[in-house]
């Protein structure tokens, strides 16, 4: 059900209830102004519940949050924090990675996935750090996407969390909420990052791209979200896509709201959940 067909007006109690997927009377058309509110009642609620809410990737400093980020598409950011202590260990400098060895650094970043263009692209970022910005990560949009394979994805992910410079970053589980929420009807992260934008003031970018992601992560999953265990699910539009039943929804649940080891191997103090293991033990 789109937010079209859905009203954040219908609110009972000043509960902010939207009129969900399992029937009954029909709602009046969201206004632009309801839905702003709906979508600021989401992001409130969602800072509570993921009040912990961090960049899953291990890291230290700009350098490493860049290489991880780059690693970690098209597998999982645990399987990224597995693989990063080894390789910094061997190449803890721009100078280093732009100095390695292809075939050792394929060997490394291998549990990666598609290990052969993850380490042409790790060359080619370090030797344009090297050559181009001193070794250093930039601090710019426009000069970090200028580097090999980085997309403003990556670019926001390291200004938000390495230099604290407000970003939306627009990965597979943030485009899945933020058209279930009914923020967008976009399928472009480029178009998507502009209209989600328009919606939060800046200063929320950042975190609010970690609290969308870790609820897209944990709870409202692709294939079979665990509608019944969301606590936004009175502010969902499409409240009903996923199992309702929420004895079977809490059957759903990941990472630490499942009871199971998150993806950090260093997680933030107040991180509720347990450590990733090591690749060797896991």
């Amino acid at each position: 059900m789109s937010a079209s067909q859905d009203s954040a007006e219908s609110e009972r109690g000043g509960a902010g209830r939207v009129s969900g997927g399992g029937g009954g009377s029909r709602a009046r058309p969201e206004t632009r102004l309801g839905m702003v509110r709906r979508a600021r009642k989401i992001n409130r609620a969602l800072a509570e519940v993921y009040y912990y809410a961090h960049p899953e990737l291990d890291f230290r400093n700009p350098f490493e949050l860049l290489i991880a980020t780059v690693l970690s598409a098209q597998t999982t950011d645990l399987r990224v924090n597995q693989t990063t202590p080894r390789l910094f260990a061997a190449y803890p400098t721009p100078d280093d990675l732009a100095n390695a060895d292809p075939a050792e650094l394929e060997r490394i970043i291998r549990p990666t996935g598609f290990f052969r263009s993850k380490a042409k692209a790790l060359l080619g970022i370090s030797v344009a750090l090297r050559d181009r910005f001193d070794g250093q990560v930039p601090g710019r949009l426009d000069d970090l996407v200028s580097l090999p394979g980085v997309g403003r994805k990556t670019a926001h992910v390291v200004l938000g969390n390495a230099f604290g410079r407000p970003g939306i970053t627009v990965d597979t589980h943030f485009q899945r909420l933020a058209r279930r929420f009914g923020w967008t009807e976009q399928k472009d992260p480029d178009k998507i990052e502009a209209e989600v934008g328009e919606i939060f003031p800046k200063k929320e970018w950042t975190m609010l791209s970690h609290r969308v992601i870790f609820h897209g992560r944990r709870i409202c999953h692709s294939r079979k979200p665990a509608c019944g265990a969301c606590p936004i699910a009175h502010l969902c539009p499409s409240f009903g896509e996923g199992e309702t039943d929420p004895e079977r929804a809490k059957k759903l649940l990941k990472y630490e709201m499942g009871g199971f080891p998150g993806q950090r191997l260093d997680p933030p103090a107040d991180y509720p959940g347990k450590p990733a293991p090591p690749l060797d033990a896991a």
